[in-house]
């Protein structure tokens, strides 16, 4: 080390945030650390300065126990996918055997990404919000820059109408009705209503519905694997079950964009392996917590999905699953069990739809609260705050108004179709920068001497995930067989990466304009403070200091954006 600095402060603004902890900061170069811990048990964070500040106290509770961490993977892994999405996989691959490995394969990446963010979670254990927190601190520098664009995207594309419309067509299906689009679309704004007033209600209702509706999707996919054993065993009427395990690699493909699609459809089938972590504040001890639940909710998951494709394959012959309308899970009741048994399927299909949009607004409630609590949105009190419910009330406001808008303004067909479509690219991004941010953090570390925390992923495992991330990236510029015209919509199959792509560029536009071109033309420059609101909760805001103001703002904050002087901490600052 070279040249050690000290000086002390005290500061008062935020009891919740600074009592009863050492706050200190670690300087390497032009960026300032400081040394925060919350009640979670977590342990120390250590965090660039610019960062949202760490809430001692979480206002949303320490109710995520590992039964809660389970239950939020498992509700957003298992959505639709696994009842439809095998039938996709074999049409695209060609044969069964290429069609199994191919899941055993998103296992393993989905594998790979848990351990990134389990080992970006022990660096900050006393922060909700995941890709939020991780992006912030992996590139603080431009200042602001990542915030401001992840958080404008977060906002544009914070909807999950699909998952909605999804409910809809199934309860139309349970009651054997024809719907018209108009039909589908009041039922899916008033489930997905009903789940917004749900989460608002009670963070602990909010757990119990999720816990519950994940364990009736375990439920579901035991059921389906041991019938499954018993269909393969011969025990049922299906004739010659083990038929398609013969001669498993008969017909398997040799086009490239079958088996690319293929790859693409089986890694978001796994989606949601991280959604725990956009609750890490709520979990006591978390990362001693987090790291056996969830690696356990992707195996079972991994196990699950391997298990009920063995029995889709079992009941139904391969050109029947190639063929059919029906989803792969509907034709397995319907050759086992009968057509009666198959509409029962429908309700469990509800069931799990239902699940996935409440863990879904869980998870991204706490991603939004995070974003907002950087400072970087308008009204970051109404961001960070709480009331009345103890639950991130503007969030979930925020994903019910995009969702309706979704849901209601683009007609069914094409539209509909692009705009689900259009949030795919820009989180590919955000999610292959997260990735590479991971050694960014470590060297960060390394730099200032500190130890390795609790968990760290296997290096070969993060520049596998990152191969994935960018295959990704790549394959969907790659045409159709169908050509141009060849997609899920009838203009150029690669317009919603183009468009995601403007997103992106578009919130790169807006944060140089907002933290740089407004700020020139009305000769302030930004700077950031600590608020607290009444119910304890923590937010930094962005403030205007006049440029003649600017040195004597510096002279009283620090970097975090306390007040010097007025409270009983100490602080204690080091230059590297």
């Amino acid at each position: 080390m070279s040249s050690l600095a000290k000086r002390t402060s005290r500061t008062s603004q935020q009891p919740s945030y600074k009592s009863g902890s050492i706050h200190h900061g670690l300087g390497a170069g032009s960026l300032e650390y400081i040394i925060e811990e919350a009640e979670n048990g977590g342990g120390e964070t250590y965090q660039e300065a610019t960062g949202a500040p760490v809430e001692r106290k979480s206002p949303l509770g320490l109710g995520a126990s590992w039964v809660v961490i389970l239950s939020l993977n498992i509700n957003q892994m298992i959505g639709t996918g696994v009842f439809s999405t095998p039938s996709t996989i074999l049409k695209n691959v060609g044969s069964v055997g290429l069609s199994l490995i191919f899941w055993v394969i998103g296992f393993l990446i989905a594998y790979a990404g848990m351990a990134i963010y389990l080992e970006l979670a022990s660096y900050f254990p006393s922060r909700s919000g995941s890709e939020a927190v991780y992006l912030e601190q992996a590139y603080p520098r431009p200042r602001y820059f990542f915030p401001v664009t992840f958080a404008v995207q977060s906002v544009l594309l914070s909807f999950s109408a699909s998952n909605a419309i999804v409910l809809a067509q199934y309860l139309y299906k349970v009651a054997g009705h024809t719907a018209t689009p108009w039909e589908q679309k009041g039922v899916a704004v008033a489930g997905y209503t009903l789940a917004v007033l749900l989460v608002i209600a009670s963070n602990r209702l909010a757990y119990w519905v999720s816990n519950v509706t994940g364990f009736i999707k375990l439920a579901t996919l035991v059921f389906i694997s041991i019938t499954g054993l018993v269909v393969l065993g011969g025990h049922t009427a299906v004739a010659d079950p083990t038929a398609n395990f013969h001669d498993a690699f008969a017909g398997t493909t040799s086009s490239g964009y079958g088996i690319a699609n293929a790859l693409y459809k089986v890694t978001f089938a796994y989606a949601g392996y991280a959604n725990c972590f956009n609750v890490t504040a709520e979990v006591k001890d978390p990362i001693k917590t987090m790291k056996w639940s969830a690696p356990l909710s992707v195996t079972v998951v991994a196990i699950l999905y391997l298990l009920c494709n063995v029995a889709y394959f079992a009941a139904s012959t391969k050109a029947s699953l190639e063929a059919s309308a029906q989803t792969a899970a509907s034709l397995f009741f319907t050759n086992v069990f009968g057509t009666s048994a198959a509409r029962g399927l429908n309700f469990l299909v509800v069931v799990s739809a239902f699940g996935n949009l409440v863990g879904v607004l869980i998870g991204q409630s706490r991603l939004l609260r995070e974003v907002g609590r950087q400072g970087t949105l308008p009204y970051p009190r109404a961001w960070a705050s709480t009331w009345p419910f103890g639950t991130p009330l503007a969030p979930y406001l925020l994903k019910w108004g995009m969702t309706m808008l979704m849901i209601l303004a683009p007609p069914a067909g094409d539209a509909f179709n692009f705009v689900v479509d259009l949030s795919i690219y820009p989180s590919s991004l955000f999610l292959l920068l997260m990735a590479f941010g991971l050694f960014l953090i470590r060297r960060q570390r390394a730099r200032l001497g500190l130890a390795r925390a609790g968990y760290r992923a296997w290096t070969a495992a993060v520049v596998f995930f990152l191969a994935v991330q960018v295959f990704l990236l790549v394959m969907p510029w790659y045409p159709p067989l169908g050509g141009a015209h060849g997609g899920d919509v009838s203009f150029w199959y690669a317009t919603y990466c183009a468009v995601g792509l403007g997103i992106i560029v578009f919130c790169a536009f807006y944060y140089w304009v907002w933290i740089w071109v407004l700020p020139r033309v009305g000769m302030y420059q930004m700077r950031q403070t600590v608020l607290v609101l009444a119910g304890g909760e923590v937010t930094h805001a962005l403030v205007k200091v006049p440029n003649a103001e600017v040195e004597q703002w510096d002279a009283t904050h620090d970097g975090a954006g306390n007040e010097i002087g007025a409270g009983v901490a100490v602080d204690e600052y080091k230059q590297v």
